[in-house]
């Protein structure tokens, strides 16, 4: 059972525009959504989909189902514009704890 996370705990907005691929003039984005989400921008390693350790300046969680892949530009609440390190599906595995998306931005 999909238990997401709850609307009090959505207090932050992101505009996600998700990768689509390179082109010759450079990388190609679908069109921009608004999420509702909790940020948290806090300085942290990660790792990348390759492996490889990296700096994540900030983490949003937001509810299931959001297509976000590495690469997507995020536009944060001040207006920095950034791009996603890696997004992961977060899981309860049928405890009662909320299921969501983690996403770690550059």
């Amino acid at each position: 059972m999909l238990t997401p996370l709850p609307s009090f705990m959505l207090g932050h907005e992101v505009v996600v525009e998700p990768y689509a691929g390179a082109s010759a003039y450079g990388p190609r984005y679908g069109a921009p959504i608004t999420v509702a989400c909790f940020l948290d921008q806090q300085t942290r390693l990660v790792r990348n989909p390759a492996g490889q350790e990296v700096t994540s300046t900030s983490t949003f969680y937001a509810r299931p189902g959001l297509v976000c892949p590495a690469e997507s530009r995020v536009t944060l609440p001040d207006g920095r514009v950034t791009r996603v390190i890696a997004r992961l599906d977060r899981s309860g595995g049928g405890m009662p704890t909320p299921d969501h998306v983690e996403v770690q931005l550059l």
